[in-house]
């Protein structure tokens, strides 16, 4: 697997670090026509300057300072290396002139609403995350979400199961229909297009059959899955206390890279850089954390909110930091080459699927929690599309291998916060259906123009 890691195709150009670690140029073997001397090649001067040539510039942007970054950021430009920069300038943009137009576009209850809303569309599309990563599309996403809210429904309120009981096999009815979507298109050969297709219309058909001829179960109140959304932590220490842990983990992870490089000899972040990242982080982790609850009428820390980051930040360990992680990459970047070097893709692409149908139907408890219960169209309309969007205009590649778990956090706040701002301003549904339609055709747009640029610059 370290072999396949060093592939461009394999690896996450987003993840530099981890990249870096990979691939080291080979310096210490002599050259086939120098002859031997008694000295050692690595102390002789020659040996020292080709060494010096060999080792790639970008390996030494840490050592050069900031200077180094504002060098590397322009080359990274340059190249079409853009990143979630775009992403970051539009959220940018859409909060400047949102609250220009109306000034509740960031108070607390605002804010609260769009991380509310966000959540449950979040959870779902980091799933679709995991499968754009192998260069694949899931369509069944939004009636698998309603046939996890059906079962949830039908377990719990229709039949008295216990409420835990209920979400649980709601949830691993997800992932069985996953790894069923996985199983035809690894082991067939069936496209997953056409498989998820063919799900999204089965599965609908069975959501509907099972909510019966009402159509619709409420949600019971003081229940687990009315409490996804409708539960606020008030304590004021709540929000604090986890924008002080994200800080303090996000922290703890930049000085354990540092170290495991400085170990392998490689260069590290300067501390003066981390403690600028951390810097930002937590002046936004704390900002939000006081809107939440300082202001009036502030609600306090909601439930999904920290559900869904725990979605993320999970999920970005298991992508970043896991064999099987690297091993997505690689199905996803180039499946022969993967399958060559020892790599069950089969295993592979039937488990991503498998996550993708497991988020899928927690997403659904969330949106059923909101919509104040199941319903036989919970998961129509523009599920599908607002999921798919948010991965990719969060800045992950339809063409797979390419693309980070926070995308879909980044997608979705871009989605939430167009609608918020439009809802705010008594903008109809179908002009947010038309701009958050350009807005994903803008995004497709910068990820083609980007991939052409990288080739071009010779690096893809």
């Amino acid at each position: 697997m370290s072999d396949l890691t060093k592939e461009p195709a394999a690896t996450e150009p987003g993840a530099a670090e981890d990249a870096e670690t990979t691939e080291a140029p080979a310096t210490d073997a002599p050259a086939a026509d120098t002859p031997e001397t008694d000295a050692p090649a690595a102390d002789t001067p020659a040996a020292d300057a080709v060494q010096a040539a060999a080792v790639d510039p970008r390996l030494l942007v840490r050592e050069q300072g900031f200077a180094g970054y504002l060098n590397d950021f322009k080359r990274r430009v340059r190249g079409g290396e853009l990143g979630s920069l775009p992403v970051i300038i539009g959220l940018f943009v859409i909060a400047v002139v949102f609250q220009l137009k109306n000034s509740s576009f960031l108070s607390a209850d605002s804010l609260a609403n769009i991380g509310v809303y966000t959540s449950g569309l979040g959870i779902m599309a980091v799933g679709i995350v995991f499968v754009l990563l192998l260069g694949e599309i899931d369509l069944s996403v939004g009636s698998v979400a309603g046939v996890g809210a059906a079962v949830w429904a039908v377990l719990s309120v229709t039949n008295g199961v216990n409420d835990w009981v209920a979400v649980l096999i709601a949830i691993a009815t997800g992932v069985a229909i996953g790894a069923l979507h996985g199983f035809f298109f690894a082991k067939i050969g069936v496209p997953a297009f056409v498989v998820t297709l063919a799900g999204f219309l089965g599965w609908s058909g069975l959501q509907i059959w099972m909510m019966g001829k009402e159509g619709s179960i409420n949600t019971p109140s003081g229940s687990v899955v009315e409490n996804l959304t409708g539960y606020y932590f008030e304590d004021k220490g709540a929000a604090y206390g986890l924008a002080l842990v994200a800080v303090l983990a996000y922290a703890g992870s930049l000085l354990l890279d540092s170290k495991r490089r400085r170990a392998a000899a490689l260069p590290s972040r300067p501390l003066s850089e981390i403690l600028l990242r951390t810097g930002v982080v937590a002046v936004l982790a704390f900002v939000v954390a006081y809107v939440l609850n300082e202001p009036a009428g502030a609600r306090g820390l909601p439930l999904a909110l920290v559900l869904f980051l725990a979605v993320l930040v999970i999920a970005d360990f298991v992508v970043r930091r896991t064999t099987y992680g690297r091993q997505i990459f690689a199905v996803g970047g180039n499946a022969e080459a993967a399958r060559r070097a020892g790599i069950n893709v089969n295993k592979i692409r039937i488990s991503v699927f498998a996550v993708s149908g497991m988020l899928a139907a927690f997403g659904g408890l969330f949106i059923a929690s909101l919509s104040g219960g199941a319903t036989k169209n919970l998961g129509s309309g523009n599920t599908l599309m607002n999921v798919i969007a948010a991965a990719v205009i969060g800045g992950t590649s339809l063409f797979g291998g390419r693309g980070k778990i926070w995308s879909a956090l980044l997608g979705m706040l871009v989605i939430q916060s167009i609608q918020q701002g439009l809802n705010l301003l008594g903008m109809a549904s179908e002009i947010q259906y038309m701009i958050t339609g350009a807005v994903l055709l803008a995004a497709v747009v910068i990820d083609s123009v980007s991939r052409r640029t990288q080739k071009t610059a010779g690096r893809t």
